[in-house]
């Protein structure tokens, strides 16, 4: 009889031991960061947050602030789990990597090989398209995320979808942020491995480094779990939000997990694919991940969470930048209520973990730069209150030009026909369908989980007010406008949200007695 000795990752669990018995103290870096961190909290509103430092391949800190929830007493602690949003990207940049390392596939193989059915608009495009390319946000495609968010579609009918998509720039031309094509890639590694990009990330990542806490899915919690809640702001008010499934869109950033496991994450890369004496990934593929593919210029907003970078780009599911003269490896995630980023020194084999629960808030860059100034001998910078002074104004300008919007209203107006004649069923071959509904006088809009009513606004364009559970899903006051044809009906509806310009969902005639009407 053979006897099969099961590999268990012995560090994890030794830390565990010790961050229980309150064995790791601050270390001396980092002397003064817990007033520091607590009030950039306060600045920026955040209820709660969960951070972690690696040095040298030790956590070297691992501490929580602030409260799962607001209103109640409990607290963030090291393994209160969040989600980590798009910081989940890397996790599907490795687990092709761990096929390539296999000889299962190359990262230039031609990614109709492994999914002849996937196609983009661009013939050209979908012939050429690279695994590379699912990586690195060059596809050239806009980002169509309303396709998959707040969705019930599932991941096969979203790429089935992608091909009406309708390209920004060319092929590989320029960066252009892409979860849709993170998705193609979660297919490739279900595809190539026969297990699901959610069976493939547990069995070959989260197991072997002992992330035991860290799942694909929030259908994983169970009840007493120790749990962050999601936050956003209503108004001027903070408040608990739900959880949104994003399941669909998984290999793009649906892992949920805690600072302690996160750590042994980033132990792998910065061991160059080594985890405790096991090989997980290749010094190859590891170097690879970390290699520039797509140059990022660094204009717009960017040199504001950029503050000390010469230069910027994307690697296989990391952001690649220079922070006073070492190469910075990172990447930020954030979904309804929460925002993470997981950031790496390569050269001080330094990591650093921060976690929290509230939407928008963009805390943790400032206070990676404050960790890594502490470990490299910098004088201390305030870059929170930098970064605040240059963020507020950003929001003021988004404030301002909604109120512009506003004053460009025309007021006298009337709806050029009777509300009931904009009833009906409206389709888009990319974004389904949108039903207008009259319920007590008022018409109503039905766009997924999205439902509430429209208010006139003028002419032929009404204002929608979605009702959700997720108050920062930013589908508030949504111009909805009816466009007639040369014979005075409806023709079609446009919904001015984020990426459907040029989309109109063409109005559905009732089919006659008899006949099919076509599937969604």
């Amino acid at each position: 009889m053979v006897r099969v000795r099961r590999y268990i990752p012995i560090l994890p669990i030794i830390v565990c031991l010790l961050l229980a018995a309150g064995v790791l103290a601050q270390p001396a870096p980092l002397n003064g960061f817990d007033a520091y961190a607590e009030k950039a909290m306060q600045d920026w509103e955040v209820p709660g947050m969960a951070i972690a430092v690696v040095k040298d391949d030790k956590i070297v800190f691992a501490r929580g602030y602030g409260v799962k929830k607001m209103g109640e007493s409990a607290r963030v602690d090291e393994r209160t789990v969040f989600a980590i949003g798009s910081s989940s990207k890397a996790f599907t940049a490795a687990a092709l990597a761990i096929l390539v390392d296999e000889g299962k596939i190359k990262w230039d193989d031609q990614v109709s090989q492994y999914l002849p059915e996937f196609e983009l608009f661009d013939p050209y495009a979908s012939r050429e398209l690279r695994i590379r390319d699912l990586l690195t946000h060059r596809s050239g495609l806009e980002r169509g995320d309303l396709l998959w968010y707040g969705t019930s579609l599932s991941r096969e009918e979203i790429l089935r979808r992608v091909r009406h998509l309708r390209p920004t720039w060319s092929l590989r031309s320029q960066f252009g942020y892409q979860n849709l094509i993170y998705l193609a890639a979660g297919e490739v590694v279900h595809k190539v491995s026969g297990m699901s990009w959610d069976e493939f990330t547990k069995k070959r990542i989260f197991d072997p480094l002992g992330m035991s806490s860290s799942n694909t899915s929030i259908k994983s919690f169970r009840p007493g779990d120790n749990l962050s809640t999601p936050h956003g702001k209503l108004g001027d008010k903070v408040q608990p939000i739900a959880w949104r499934d994003i399941d669909n869109i998984g290999p793009a950033g649906s892992i949920n997990s805690n600072v302690i496991d996160v750590a042994q994450w980033v132990r792998l890369h910065l061991g160059g694919g080594t985890f405790e004496g096991k090989k997980i990934l290749s010094a190859a593929v590891v170097a690879e991940m970390q290699t520039p593919q797509t140059v990022i210029r660094l204009e717009g907003t960017y040199p504001i969470f950029y503050p000390k970078a010469n230069f910027l780009s994307y690697g296989l599911g990391w952001f690649l930048s220079d922070f006073k003269g070492r190469k910075l490896v990172e990447h930020g995630g954030a979904i309804d209520g929460m925002r993470a980023e997981v950031a790496m020194v390569p050269s001080e084999k330094l990591g650093i973990i921060i976690l929290t629960n509230m939407s928008g808030s963009v805390i943790a860059m400032p206070l990676v730069y404050r960790i890594i100034d502490a470990y490299i001998g910098e004088p201390q910078t305030d870059y929170s209150a930098d970064l605040l002074k240059a963020y507020l104004p950003l929001l003021e300008s988004a404030q301002a030009a909604e109120r512009r919007a506003d004053s460009e209203r025309i007021t006298g107006t009337k709806p050029s026909l009777g509300l009931d004649e904009y009833v009906g069923t409206y389709r888009n071959d990319l974004y389904g369908d949108v039903k207008i509904e009259k319920e007590n006088g008022q018409l109503k809009i039905n766009y997924g989980p999205y439902i509430g009513p429209l208010e006139h606004w003028h002419f032929d364009t009404f204002r929608a007010r979605f009702v959700t559970a997720y108050s920062t899903s930013g589908l508030s006051n949504t111009p909805t406008t009816f466009n007639l044809n040369a014979q005075g009906k409806v023709d079609n509806l446009s919904l001015g949200l984020a990426g459907m310009s040029g989309y109109p969902f063409k109005k559905q005639t009732p089919p006659s007695s008899g006949e099919q009407r076509p599937a969604n």
